[in-house]
Protein backbone atom coordinates (compact mmCIF):
# COMPACT_ATOMS: atom_id res chain seq x y z
CA UNK A 1 0.00 0.00 0.00
CA UNK A 2 1.32 3.45 -0.90
CA UNK A 3 1.07 6.20 1.72
CA UNK A 4 1.29 9.09 -0.74
CA UNK A 5 -1.81 10.56 -2.38
CA UNK A 6 -2.18 8.92 -5.82
CA UNK A 7 -2.53 11.23 -8.80
CA UNK A 8 -5.72 11.03 -10.87
CA UNK A 9 -4.34 13.20 -13.67
CA UNK A 10 -5.09 12.03 -17.19
CA UNK A 11 -4.37 13.05 -20.76
CA UNK A 12 -7.08 12.72 -23.40
CA UNK A 13 -6.56 13.86 -26.99
CA UNK A 14 -3.48 15.74 -25.81
CA UNK A 15 -5.56 17.64 -23.22
CA UNK A 16 -4.55 17.56 -19.55
CA UNK A 17 -7.30 16.65 -17.07
CA UNK A 18 -6.71 17.21 -13.32
CA UNK A 19 -8.71 14.02 -12.64
CA UNK A 20 -9.63 11.14 -14.93
CA UNK A 21 -13.32 11.24 -13.92
CA UNK A 22 -15.72 13.74 -15.46
CA UNK A 23 -19.33 14.12 -16.58
CA UNK A 24 -21.00 12.58 -19.60
CA UNK A 25 -23.12 14.76 -21.84
CA UNK A 26 -26.68 14.21 -20.59
CA UNK A 27 -28.87 15.24 -17.65
CA UNK A 28 -27.60 18.14 -15.49
CA UNK A 29 -25.46 19.52 -18.34
CA UNK A 30 -27.90 21.74 -20.23
CA UNK A 31 -27.38 25.10 -18.53
CA UNK A 32 -24.42 27.26 -17.52
CA UNK A 33 -25.54 26.98 -13.91
CA UNK A 34 -25.52 23.17 -14.03
CA UNK A 35 -22.13 23.13 -15.76
CA UNK A 36 -20.73 25.53 -13.16
CA UNK A 37 -21.72 23.11 -10.39
CA UNK A 38 -19.76 20.37 -12.17
CA UNK A 39 -16.80 22.75 -12.44
CA UNK A 40 -16.79 23.26 -8.67
CA UNK A 41 -16.53 19.51 -8.04
CA UNK A 42 -13.60 17.16 -8.57
CA UNK A 43 -14.78 16.40 -12.08
CA UNK A 44 -11.69 16.53 -14.28
CA UNK A 45 -13.51 18.32 -17.09
CA UNK A 46 -16.85 19.85 -18.03
CA UNK A 47 -18.76 18.47 -21.03
CA UNK A 48 -21.85 20.36 -22.16
CA UNK A 49 -25.16 18.92 -23.29
CA UNK A 50 -25.28 17.64 -26.88
CA UNK A 51 -26.35 20.69 -28.87
CA UNK A 52 -28.42 21.07 -31.97
CA UNK A 53 -28.25 24.00 -34.36
CA UNK A 54 -31.23 25.62 -32.64
CA UNK A 55 -32.68 25.18 -29.15
CA UNK A 56 -35.31 22.48 -28.68
CA UNK A 57 -37.44 21.13 -25.84
CA UNK A 58 -37.03 17.41 -26.58
CA UNK A 59 -39.57 14.63 -26.22
CA UNK A 60 -42.78 14.84 -24.13
CA UNK A 61 -42.76 13.99 -20.42
CA UNK A 62 -42.40 11.53 -18.80
CA UNK A 63 -39.15 10.75 -20.58
CA UNK A 64 -36.92 9.54 -17.72
CA UNK A 65 -37.29 6.50 -15.46
CA UNK A 66 -34.94 4.93 -12.94
CA UNK A 67 -34.59 2.05 -10.51
CA UNK A 68 -31.70 0.66 -8.46
CA UNK A 69 -30.66 -1.67 -11.29
CA UNK A 70 -31.09 0.57 -14.31
CA UNK A 71 -32.24 3.87 -15.75
CA UNK A 72 -34.00 4.76 -18.96
CA UNK A 73 -34.39 8.00 -20.86
CA UNK A 74 -35.91 9.25 -24.06
CA UNK A 75 -35.09 12.93 -23.70
CA UNK A 76 -34.85 13.70 -27.39
CA UNK A 77 -31.89 16.07 -26.91
CA UNK A 78 -33.46 19.04 -25.10
CA UNK A 79 -30.84 21.81 -25.25
CA UNK A 80 -30.32 25.54 -25.61
CA UNK A 81 -28.73 25.46 -29.07
CA UNK A 82 -25.06 25.65 -30.07
CA UNK A 83 -24.83 29.44 -29.73
CA UNK A 84 -25.60 29.17 -26.03
CA UNK A 85 -22.81 26.68 -25.31
CA UNK A 86 -20.28 28.75 -27.28
CA UNK A 87 -21.30 32.09 -25.77
CA UNK A 88 -18.79 34.03 -23.70
CA UNK A 89 -21.28 34.31 -20.83
CA UNK A 90 -21.72 30.53 -20.60
CA UNK A 91 -18.00 29.78 -20.87
CA UNK A 92 -17.04 32.52 -18.38
CA UNK A 93 -19.54 31.23 -15.82
CA UNK A 94 -18.11 27.72 -16.13
CA UNK A 95 -14.48 28.84 -15.99
CA UNK A 96 -15.07 31.17 -13.04
CA UNK A 97 -16.68 28.32 -11.12
CA UNK A 98 -13.43 26.36 -11.31
CA UNK A 99 -11.76 28.80 -8.93
CA UNK A 100 -8.56 30.63 -9.74
CA UNK A 101 -7.39 31.21 -13.30
CA UNK A 102 -4.72 28.52 -13.10
CA UNK A 103 -7.28 25.85 -12.20
CA UNK A 104 -9.77 27.08 -14.80
CA UNK A 105 -7.14 26.68 -17.50
CA UNK A 106 -6.34 23.17 -16.22
CA UNK A 107 -9.97 21.99 -16.25
CA UNK A 108 -11.14 21.67 -19.87
CA UNK A 109 -14.56 22.77 -21.10
CA UNK A 110 -15.87 20.74 -24.04
CA UNK A 111 -18.94 21.03 -26.23
CA UNK A 112 -20.98 18.20 -27.74
CA UNK A 113 -22.99 18.31 -30.96
CA UNK A 114 -25.74 16.10 -32.37
CA UNK A 115 -27.29 17.73 -35.42
CA UNK A 116 -30.44 16.60 -37.20
CA UNK A 117 -28.45 16.28 -40.43
CA UNK A 118 -24.89 16.07 -41.66
CA UNK A 119 -25.11 19.69 -42.78
CA UNK A 120 -26.23 20.72 -39.28
CA UNK A 121 -23.22 18.98 -37.77
CA UNK A 122 -20.83 20.57 -40.26
CA UNK A 123 -22.32 24.02 -39.65
CA UNK A 124 -21.94 23.66 -35.88
CA UNK A 125 -18.48 22.15 -36.19
CA UNK A 126 -17.26 25.09 -38.30
CA UNK A 127 -18.74 27.48 -35.76
CA UNK A 128 -16.82 25.72 -32.98
CA UNK A 129 -13.61 25.70 -35.06
CA UNK A 130 -13.93 29.47 -35.63
CA UNK A 131 -14.38 30.08 -31.91
CA UNK A 132 -11.51 27.74 -31.02
CA UNK A 133 -9.19 29.44 -33.52
CA UNK A 134 -9.55 32.82 -31.79
CA UNK A 135 -7.30 31.64 -28.95
CA UNK A 136 -8.14 31.57 -25.24
CA UNK A 137 -11.70 30.73 -26.28
CA UNK A 138 -12.23 28.50 -23.27
CA UNK A 139 -13.11 25.55 -25.51
CA UNK A 140 -10.82 22.51 -25.33
CA UNK A 141 -12.52 19.95 -27.58
CA UNK A 142 -15.71 18.90 -29.35
CA UNK A 143 -17.55 15.59 -29.03
CA UNK A 144 -19.58 14.52 -32.08
CA UNK A 145 -22.52 12.39 -30.98
CA UNK A 146 -23.07 9.61 -33.54
CA UNK A 147 -24.93 7.42 -31.04
CA UNK A 148 -28.17 9.02 -29.89
CA UNK A 149 -31.09 6.55 -30.04
CA UNK A 150 -33.81 8.90 -28.84
CA UNK A 151 -34.45 11.40 -31.64
CA UNK A 152 -37.71 10.44 -33.33
CA UNK A 153 -37.24 9.65 -37.02
CA UNK A 154 -33.43 9.54 -36.86
CA UNK A 155 -31.45 6.28 -36.85
CA UNK A 156 -28.23 5.76 -34.91
CA UNK A 157 -25.54 6.89 -37.37
CA UNK A 158 -22.76 4.72 -35.99
CA UNK A 159 -24.76 1.54 -36.63
CA UNK A 160 -24.73 2.30 -40.36
CA UNK A 161 -21.02 2.02 -41.16
CA UNK A 162 -21.40 3.40 -44.68
CA UNK A 163 -23.21 6.45 -43.33
CA UNK A 164 -20.64 6.83 -40.52
CA UNK A 165 -17.83 6.82 -43.07
CA UNK A 166 -19.65 9.47 -45.11
CA UNK A 167 -20.01 11.66 -42.01
CA UNK A 168 -16.38 11.26 -40.96
CA UNK A 169 -15.13 11.94 -44.50
CA UNK A 170 -17.12 15.18 -44.59
CA UNK A 171 -15.77 16.10 -41.15
CA UNK A 172 -12.24 15.29 -42.32
CA UNK A 173 -12.69 17.51 -45.37
CA UNK A 174 -13.83 20.38 -43.15
CA UNK A 175 -10.79 19.96 -40.90
CA UNK A 176 -8.53 20.11 -43.95
CA UNK A 177 -10.28 23.16 -45.39
CA UNK A 178 -10.18 25.03 -42.08
CA UNK A 179 -6.69 23.78 -41.15
CA UNK A 180 -8.20 23.24 -37.72
CA UNK A 181 -6.41 21.64 -34.75
CA UNK A 182 -9.59 21.40 -32.64
CA UNK A 183 -9.48 18.02 -30.82
CA UNK A 184 -12.40 15.85 -31.95
CA UNK A 185 -14.03 12.98 -30.09
CA UNK A 186 -16.85 10.67 -31.18
CA UNK A 187 -19.63 9.41 -28.93
CA UNK A 188 -20.20 5.76 -29.86
CA UNK A 189 -23.17 3.41 -29.39
CA UNK A 190 -22.69 -0.03 -27.84
CA UNK A 191 -21.76 -2.87 -30.18
CA UNK A 192 -22.53 -6.52 -29.52
CA UNK A 193 -20.92 -8.54 -32.30
CA UNK A 194 -17.27 -9.00 -33.24
CA UNK A 195 -17.58 -7.91 -36.89
CA UNK A 196 -19.36 -4.73 -35.79
CA UNK A 197 -16.47 -3.77 -33.49
CA UNK A 198 -14.06 -4.37 -36.36
CA UNK A 199 -16.12 -2.38 -38.86
CA UNK A 200 -16.51 0.57 -36.50
CA UNK A 201 -12.84 0.65 -35.55
CA UNK A 202 -11.76 0.18 -39.16
CA UNK A 203 -13.84 3.16 -40.21
CA UNK A 204 -12.54 5.42 -37.42
CA UNK A 205 -8.91 4.41 -37.98
CA UNK A 206 -9.08 6.03 -41.43
CA UNK A 207 -9.41 9.44 -39.77
CA UNK A 208 -6.66 9.51 -37.14
CA UNK A 209 -5.63 12.97 -38.36
CA UNK A 210 -8.82 14.46 -36.88
CA UNK A 211 -10.42 11.87 -34.53
CA UNK A 212 -8.50 11.96 -31.25
CA UNK A 213 -10.80 9.97 -28.94
CA UNK A 214 -13.96 7.89 -28.80
CA UNK A 215 -16.40 7.85 -25.87
CA UNK A 216 -17.86 4.38 -25.46
CA UNK A 217 -20.73 3.73 -24.75
CA UNK A 218 -23.91 5.73 -25.14
CA UNK A 219 -27.16 4.24 -23.86
CA UNK A 220 -28.37 0.86 -25.15
CA UNK A 221 -31.23 1.81 -27.43
CA UNK A 222 -34.75 0.38 -27.64
CA UNK A 223 -35.15 -0.71 -24.04
CA UNK A 224 -38.72 -0.93 -22.73
CA UNK A 225 -40.11 -0.79 -19.20
CA UNK A 226 -43.76 -1.57 -18.44
CA UNK A 227 -45.93 -0.37 -15.56
CA UNK A 228 -47.82 -3.59 -14.76
CA UNK A 229 -50.48 -1.77 -12.74
CA UNK A 230 -51.49 0.63 -15.52
CA UNK A 231 -50.51 -1.84 -18.26
CA UNK A 232 -48.58 0.80 -20.20
CA UNK A 233 -44.96 1.92 -20.78
CA UNK A 234 -43.32 4.19 -18.20
CA UNK A 235 -41.96 6.44 -21.00
CA UNK A 236 -44.51 8.41 -23.04
CA UNK A 237 -42.79 8.93 -26.42
CA UNK A 238 -41.68 6.46 -29.11
CA UNK A 239 -44.07 3.81 -27.83
CA UNK A 240 -42.10 3.71 -24.58
CA UNK A 241 -38.82 2.65 -26.19
CA UNK A 242 -35.85 4.41 -24.61
CA UNK A 243 -32.11 4.28 -23.97
CA UNK A 244 -30.96 1.98 -21.16
CA UNK A 245 -28.24 3.23 -18.81
CA UNK A 246 -27.05 2.94 -15.23
CA UNK A 247 -25.61 -0.15 -13.46
CA UNK A 248 -27.24 -2.57 -15.92
CA UNK A 249 -25.01 -1.44 -18.81
CA UNK A 250 -21.62 -1.52 -17.06
CA UNK A 251 -20.63 -4.93 -18.37
CA UNK A 252 -21.48 -3.95 -21.94
CA UNK A 253 -19.43 -0.78 -21.44
CA UNK A 254 -16.44 -2.77 -20.15
CA UNK A 255 -16.55 -5.04 -23.21
CA UNK A 256 -16.85 -2.11 -25.65
CA UNK A 257 -13.98 -0.21 -24.06
CA UNK A 258 -11.76 -3.30 -24.17
CA UNK A 259 -12.65 -4.09 -27.78
CA UNK A 260 -12.17 -0.52 -28.93
CA UNK A 261 -8.85 -0.17 -27.14
CA UNK A 262 -7.63 -3.36 -28.81
CA UNK A 263 -8.83 -2.39 -32.29
CA UNK A 264 -8.32 1.37 -32.54
CA UNK A 265 -5.08 3.06 -33.52
CA UNK A 266 -2.92 3.83 -30.48
CA UNK A 267 -3.19 7.56 -31.22
CA UNK A 268 -6.96 7.48 -30.51
CA UNK A 269 -7.87 7.53 -26.82
CA UNK A 270 -10.87 5.67 -25.43
CA UNK A 271 -13.17 7.20 -22.81
CA UNK A 272 -15.15 4.70 -20.76
CA UNK A 273 -18.83 5.51 -20.22
CA UNK A 274 -21.65 3.40 -18.82
CA UNK A 275 -22.67 2.28 -15.35
CA UNK A 276 -20.01 4.19 -13.40
CA UNK A 277 -21.24 4.84 -9.87
CA UNK A 278 -18.18 3.97 -7.75
CA UNK A 279 -14.41 4.02 -7.68
CA UNK A 280 -14.42 0.29 -8.48
CA UNK A 281 -16.45 0.91 -11.65
CA UNK A 282 -14.02 3.61 -12.77
CA UNK A 283 -11.03 1.40 -11.95
CA UNK A 284 -12.40 -1.46 -14.05
CA UNK A 285 -12.96 0.74 -17.12
CA UNK A 286 -9.48 2.21 -16.81
CA UNK A 287 -8.03 -1.29 -16.46
CA UNK A 288 -9.79 -2.26 -19.72
CA UNK A 289 -8.03 0.54 -21.58
CA UNK A 290 -9.93 3.77 -20.90
CA UNK A 291 -7.80 6.90 -20.60
CA UNK A 292 -10.57 8.52 -18.53
CA UNK A 293 -14.18 7.81 -17.57
CA UNK A 294 -17.42 9.75 -17.86
CA UNK A 295 -20.30 9.58 -15.37
CA UNK A 296 -23.90 10.02 -16.53
CA UNK A 297 -26.72 8.32 -14.62
CA UNK A 298 -24.99 8.56 -11.23
CA UNK A 299 -24.46 12.28 -11.83
CA UNK A 300 -28.14 12.64 -12.67
CA UNK A 301 -29.23 10.88 -9.47
CA UNK A 302 -26.58 12.11 -7.03
CA UNK A 303 -25.52 15.45 -8.43
CA UNK A 304 -21.95 16.78 -8.82
CA UNK A 305 -20.91 15.50 -5.39
CA UNK A 306 -20.64 12.07 -7.04
CA UNK A 307 -17.37 13.15 -8.66
CA UNK A 308 -15.78 13.88 -5.28
CA UNK A 309 -16.89 10.51 -3.91
CA UNK A 310 -15.87 8.47 -6.96
CA UNK A 311 -12.47 10.19 -7.14
CA UNK A 312 -11.90 9.50 -3.44
CA UNK A 313 -12.85 5.84 -3.82
CA UNK A 314 -10.60 5.44 -6.85
CA UNK A 315 -7.66 6.96 -4.98
CA UNK A 316 -8.26 4.56 -2.07
CA UNK A 317 -8.13 1.59 -4.47
CA UNK A 318 -4.91 2.94 -5.95
CA UNK A 319 -3.37 3.33 -2.48
CA UNK A 320 -4.29 -0.22 -1.52
CA UNK A 321 -2.80 -1.59 -4.75
CA UNK A 322 0.31 0.59 -4.65
CA UNK A 323 -0.48 2.61 -7.79
CA UNK A 324 0.76 6.20 -7.92
CA UNK A 325 -0.74 7.27 -11.25
CA UNK A 326 -3.58 6.21 -13.53
CA UNK A 327 -1.05 5.21 -16.17
CA UNK A 328 0.30 2.56 -13.80
CA UNK A 329 -2.76 0.37 -14.45
CA UNK A 330 -4.68 1.83 -17.40
CA UNK A 331 -4.96 -0.80 -20.17
CA UNK A 332 -3.18 -3.34 -17.96
CA UNK A 333 -5.96 -5.95 -17.75
CA UNK A 334 -4.39 -9.31 -16.93
CA UNK A 335 -5.41 -12.60 -18.58
CA UNK A 336 -7.43 -15.03 -16.46
CA UNK A 337 -5.33 -17.42 -14.38
CA UNK A 338 -5.85 -19.98 -11.62
CA UNK A 339 -3.49 -18.03 -9.40
CA UNK A 340 -5.43 -14.81 -9.88
CA UNK A 341 -8.78 -16.50 -9.26
CA UNK A 342 -7.41 -18.12 -6.09
CA UNK A 343 -6.05 -14.82 -4.81
CA UNK A 344 -9.41 -13.17 -5.50
CA UNK A 345 -11.31 -15.85 -3.53
CA UNK A 346 -8.89 -15.50 -0.62
CA UNK A 347 -9.30 -11.72 -0.61
CA UNK A 348 -13.10 -12.08 -0.67
CA UNK A 349 -13.03 -14.51 2.29
CA UNK A 350 -10.74 -12.18 4.24
CA UNK A 351 -13.07 -9.24 3.62
CA UNK A 352 -16.09 -11.28 4.72
CA UNK A 353 -14.23 -12.34 7.89
CA UNK A 354 -13.32 -8.73 8.66
CA UNK A 355 -16.93 -7.65 8.18
CA UNK A 356 -18.14 -10.50 10.43
CA UNK A 357 -15.63 -9.58 13.13
CA UNK A 358 -16.64 -5.95 12.94
CA UNK A 359 -20.32 -6.91 13.30
CA UNK A 360 -19.54 -9.14 16.30
CA UNK A 361 -17.53 -6.40 17.97
CA UNK A 362 -20.43 -4.03 17.45
CA UNK A 363 -22.83 -6.48 19.11
CA UNK A 364 -20.48 -7.03 22.03
CA UNK A 365 -19.97 -3.32 22.36
CA UNK A 366 -23.70 -2.68 22.34
CA UNK A 367 -24.33 -5.42 24.92
CA UNK A 368 -21.59 -4.03 27.11
CA UNK A 369 -23.20 -0.63 26.90
CA UNK A 370 -26.58 -2.08 27.95
CA UNK A 371 -25.07 -3.83 30.99
CA UNK A 372 -23.20 -0.68 32.04
CA UNK A 373 -26.41 1.33 31.72
CA UNK A 374 -28.35 -1.17 33.90
CA UNK A 375 -25.65 -1.11 36.59
CA UNK A 376 -25.79 2.68 36.67
CA UNK A 377 -29.60 2.61 36.99
CA UNK A 378 -29.43 0.13 39.90
CA UNK A 379 -26.81 2.24 41.69
CA UNK A 380 -28.90 5.38 41.30
CA UNK A 381 -31.97 3.60 42.69
CA UNK A 382 -29.98 2.19 45.63
CA UNK A 383 -28.60 5.63 46.53
CA UNK A 384 -32.08 7.12 46.31
CA UNK A 385 -33.54 4.48 48.65
CA UNK A 386 -30.72 4.89 51.21
CA UNK A 387 -31.14 8.64 51.14
CA UNK A 388 -34.88 8.32 51.66
CA UNK A 389 -34.33 5.95 54.64
CA UNK A 390 -31.83 8.35 56.21
CA UNK A 391 -34.31 11.17 56.15
CA UNK A 392 -37.18 8.98 57.35
CA UNK A 393 -39.06 8.99 54.13
CA UNK A 394 -39.23 5.17 54.06
CA UNK A 395 -38.74 2.32 56.53
CA UNK A 396 -36.28 -0.40 55.58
Amino acid sequence: MTTTQPSLKATVAGIEFPTCVYNASGPRTGSAQALAKIAKSKSGGILAKSATLHSQTGNPQPRIWQSEAASMNSEGLPNSGIDYYLSKDTIDEVRNACGDSEQSNAKPYMVSISGHSLQDNLTMLKQIMDTYAKGNSGISAVELNLACPNVIGHPIIAYDFEQMDTVLQAVSNLYAAQKSTLPLGIKMPPYFDGPHFQSAAGCINKYTHCVKYVASINTIGNALCIDAHSEMPVISSKGGFAGLSGPAVKYTALANVRQMRNLLDASIDVIGVGGVSSGVDAFELLLCGAAAVQVGTCHWLEGPKCFDRICGELQQIMREKGYSTVKDFSNQLKPWSKEGASASRAAKKLKEKQQEDAANNLVVGNNGGVVEHLVNVVLVLLIAVLAADKFGLVDL
